[in-house]
């Protein structure tokens, strides 16, 4: 796929970035507040709460940058969208809370899979050349 109309590069890269750059800020949340979201996971019954947390941490970060920078854009997409295909339904499982926390839930919810089919279109396109990215990757 060319990028080749008027303002498609620049239109990818502000996607890129603002998808990306969200994603990696909410892995770093991951770090920053690992003291209040171990408990959260364990409350949701996540295997190894103390290990997840750091682990998929480390997955949006690396994958919200590759995304945002054009660096190994696939794996970075595939990362992300491993995470979300996972967390989405463990971690906001709208149909199991109390009804009171249902609708935060489906929020959560709807906004993780609105993420999810963006890490597969970022996916998809990550074997074309990108306008105005680092250019490393697996193709």
């Amino acid at each position: 796929m060319v990028f080749d109309t008027a303002g498609a590069g620049v239109a990818l890269l502000l996607g890129r970035v603002l998808f990306g750059a969200i994603l990696a800020f909410t892995g770093l949340n991951h770090f920053l507040n690992v003291d209040q979201m171990v408990p959260y996971a364990e409350f949701k019954g996540i295997p190894l709460p103390e290990i997840a947390v750091p682990f998929t941490g480390g997955m949006l970060l690396f994958g919200g940058l590759a995304v945002a920078l054009g660096v190994y854009p696939v794996l970075g997409a595939g990362a992300l969208a491993l995470f979300l295909l996972v967390a989405t339904p463990t971690m906001h499982d709208f149909w199991a809370v109390a009804e009171e926390d249902q609708q935060d839930e489906l929020t959560s919810f709807l906004k993780n899979v609105g993420l999810l089919g963006g890490a597969l279109v970022f996916l998809t396109l990550g074997s074309a050349d990108w306008p105005y990215a680092v250019g490393v990757g697996l193709f």
